[in-house]
């Protein structure tokens, strides 16, 4: 035994000194004493240790591995809590949304190939992309979810190098910003439309708005792509059915966390300026003498539709955008209720914004109300607000049209008095 240790375990005994190779000598004697105390006594006695040695040999390698980044902070299996994880409510919210935006797809569609305004089919355009989104949205997440809910699967095995819950991530920014950067642009564009429509006439046509959407498209999904270059990371959340980013305090995850509420709160105020702005306008010119020039009522319409698109997208999203911001910004500790519930605020945007234009028809009005004059020629009949005030600025704009035609009429029969003057005798 001891001449074993002295060449297997102390190869280097021979090069040693004396003293140094005594030492190495009584070192490998007494490890050979120890290993001899434990040696088994029987074959099956070998048999059950060289089990229990390969037993912790495995388990200390697989110890080794790293976790999986999107499994670090909130790693399965979860208490599934049946008061904020409920398979119902993702089942009937999904579909509801699903057949909602499906249906104003159908409505907007049938629209836009009967509609010959030029004006009214960009803004169509606009609006079909923002359905279109919010379908696609409700239908990728969606059903992971639902899928989570019924099957209940093991996200480690189902998805060990975080791919699909990087996707699901990816969605959930993707499809929550696509809504918020398509109001913003169809704010700039009925602005433009209303303050300067000779300057959008020539300007935004059907394919520059398909432009714009797909810009949207292409801005939301490269600041998607981010975590996954390493500004942010994607981490498995809390009840375990969904994916996001991680919402904390450390340099990357705060600063992608920031990108992700001030992106979103400054589309939501630039719509609210834009449309602000809008409405001012479109009311001076609804109510001036420039009413009789142009016909509004399809902008009014429109004006009304994007106002009421703007309401819903501030209320849904800017509980969990200033939720987002003040929890990174002031370090403290995530709340998952709270989270839960200012996402489902703003997963019902993506339920409310076809029935913006569902209902909101001249048409559905008129099958709503049908005793009501919706006479396609007056804005006054579909929005009474504007009837105190109206009648009586077109009045006088009509007496200044009578006015100006007059004067022209009075220059235009001075020159035959100068020449008869002229040519009269003296």
């Amino acid at each position: 035994m001891e001449e074993f240790h002295r060449r297997h375990l102390h190869p280097r005994s021979r090069t040693l000194g004396g003293g140094e190779r005594a030492a190495a000598e009584r070192e490998s004697s007494v490890c050979g004493a120890q290993l001899s105390s434990v040696r088994p006594a029987t074959d099956g006695a070998r048999a059950f240790s060289l089990s229990l040695s390969l037993s912790l040999i495995y388990k200390m390698a697989a110890s080794s591995n790293t976790t999986p980044l999107c499994f670090s902070v909130n790693n399965p299996p979860f208490k599934h809590n049946h008061t904020i994880a409920s398979a119902y409510f993702s089942f009937v919210f999904s579909a509801l949304g699903l057949s909602s935006n499906l249906f104003a797809l159908v409505v907007l569609a049938r629209t836009f190939l009967h509609t010959k305004s030029r004006t009214r089919s960009s803004f169509l355009l606009f609006l079909g992309g923002l359905v279109f989104t919010d379908f696609m949205g409700l239908l990728v997440t969606g059903s992971i979810v639902i899928s989570f809910h019924i099957t209940h699967f093991n996200w480690p095995q189902l998805d060990p190098h975080c791919h699909f819950c990087n996707f699901m991530g990816m969605s959930m920014v993707f499809y929550g910003l696509c809504p918020l950067l398509l109001g913003a642009a169809m704010a700039v564009e009925r602005f433009v439309g209303i303050s300067k429509p000779f300057a959008r006439s020539t300007a935004m046509s059907n394919t520059r708005v398909c432009s714009t959407v797909a810009l949207v498209w292409t801005t939301a999904g490269g600041i998607s792509l981010l975590p996954l270059a390493g500004f942010g990371s994607y981490h498995l959340q809390v009840p375990g059915s969904w994916c996001f980013f991680n919402i904390s305090s450390e340099p990357l995850d705060l600063s992608f966390s920031l990108v992700f509420s001030l992106m979103g709160l400054l589309s939501l105020a630039v719509s609210f300026l834009l449309n602000t702005f809008s409405v001012i306008t479109l009311l001076k010119v609804c109510c001036g003498g420039e009413s009789t020039q142009r016909r509004r009522d399809y902008e009014v319409e429109m004006m009304v539709q994007l106002i009421l698109i703007m309401v819903i997208a501030s209320i849904c999203w800017c509980p969990l955008l200033v939720f987002i911001a003040q929890t990174v910004l002031s370090g403290s500790h995530l709340e998952v209720g709270y989270l839960l519930l200012w996402l489902r605020f703003a997963t019902g945007n993506q339920v409310l914004d076809p029935w913006v234009y569902i209902l909101f028809r001249r048409s559905m009005l008129k099958r709503i109300a049908p005793r009501m004059d919706w006479s396609r020629g007056s804005i006054i009949t579909v929005y009474p607000t504007l009837s105190k005030s109206f009648p009586k600025l077109t009045r006088a704009s009509l007496e200044e049209t009578v006015d100006r035609l007059e004067h022209f009429r009075t220059n235009s029969d001075r020159p035959g008095q100068e020449e008869a003057s002229v040519s009269r005798p003296i």
